[in-house]
């Protein structure tokens, strides 16, 4: 079934949301790895039956950009850890020496790996997807965040559009999104006559893109009207770990122009992704996911301000302090290996707590009332 013709089929809709997080993405992909065989056991599949055959849309910003895309190519979830395994390191290349007071690693292997991996023509109205695909970009030239869907309705994706949205090609949209500032150039797309420039979807407020998943699929503007209800929409959302005592020593004294420049995209992604975590538990009835904090807790079972929820929420991530490793049998990683964004030299580690993850948290009643056979 094509995209398109997924937006028209009749019965519940589901909704996969990934954050961004560098090479942390590679917790997610082990999440995934888990859903997929829990998804095949449960309808009685075998290795044919890929996400992409049970999600309907797919968002991502950054690493959960590479990620979502592979997904909606319909690359099985294995396929997509080898990616990682195999290129994470050679994608994250060090920058030349004349570039590193600007860039901390070169941007032409990524680039490379991308359109190896998501073909040099395909643009991202390609019939090759299997879902609708949202990627989550910054435009650094008017200063706004830039959630793009290749939703055959929206008002910028008209093929009779000569700046039509779905004529862009998919890897150069996947590589912006992943355009960390300090980690990596920005992208520049040219739009009909005009060129624009791009960096990271992390550095907007969809560094987690479930609630504007959920917006883009339901709220007019955006011509797909899907309808909202807890048995009508499935939302998962999973993250790329958190680390909230990562700055635990911190001194006023260290907080200088470096530290500020490597720690604020970092500090913004986690911002971000809690409030939109927040929003979604609130809005939509929260099965699955960690404590937000002391005061709210997980909000599952709670009351939000509408009377009945829009959606079926689960929310998978991963404390990656002392405290959160142990707590997912895991006390001999250390934690401040597995907290950057570029834990390039412990990948093996990054894989073992995302099965951890998928071991201790998936449930597959939670998603039972949306397996259909």
């Amino acid at each position: 079934m094509s995209y398109v013709e997924k937006i028209q089929a009749p019965g519940p809709k589901k909704i996969l949301a990934l954050d961004g997080g560098g090479i942390r993405g590679m917790m997610t992909v082990e999440i995934l790895c888990g859903i997929e065989g829990m998804l095949r056991k449960a309808l009685g599949r075998g290795e044919d039956f890929v996400l992409a055959d049970f999600f309907d849309y797919v968002a991502g910003t950054s690493t959960g950009a590479i990620i979502a895309t592979c997904i909606s190519l319909g690359m099985p979830a294995a396929r997509i850890r080898d990616f990682y395994v195999s290129n994470g390191r050679e994608m994250f290349d060090k920058a030349f020496l004349l570039n590193r007071f600007r860039y901390r690693y070169e941007d032409d292997r990524l680039a490379e790996k991308l359109r190896e991996v998501v073909g040099a023509s395909t643009n991202f109205g390609s019939d090759r997807l299997r879902t609708l695909l949202l990627i989550v970009l910054r435009n650094a030239t008017t200063d706004s965040p830039w959630p793009l869907s290749n939703n055959p309705g929206a008002a910028y994706n008209d093929p009779g559009r000569s700046d039509s949205n779905l004529n862009l090609p998919l890897w150069q949209l996947v590589r912006a999104s992943t355009a960390a500032p300090v980690y990596f150039p920005p992208e520049v797309i040219r739009l009909k006559d005009k060129e624009f420039i791009y960096v990271d979807g992390g550095v907007t407020t969809y560094n987690n893109p479930a609630f504007i998943a959920f917006l883009m699929a339901t709220i007019e503007p955006y011509n797909l009207n899907w309808p909202a209800g807890e048995d009508d929409m499935l939302l998962v959302s999973i993250g790329t770990g958190t680390s909230p005592d990562a700055n635990a020593d911190l001194s006023p004294q260290d907080m200088n122009i470096l530290f500020n420049a490597t720690r604020i995209p970092s500090a913004l992604m986690f911002a971000a992704l809690n409030e939109q975590d927040f929003l979604c538990r609130t809005f939509g009835k929260c099965l699955a996911g960690d404590e937000l904090d002391r005061e709210v807790g997980t909000m599952i079972g709670k009351k939000g301000p509408m009377p009945k929820k829009l959606f079926t929420y689960l929310r998978y991530n991963a404390e990656l302090t002392g405290k959160g490793l142990a707590a997912l049998g895991l006390p001999d990683i250390v934690p401040e290996n597995v907290q950057r964004l570029d834990s390039l030299e412990y990948i093996d580690d990054l894989q073992r707590i995302g099965r951890a993850v998928a071991a201790q948290k998936l449930d597959v009643e939670h998603f039972r009332p949306f397996v259909r056979p």
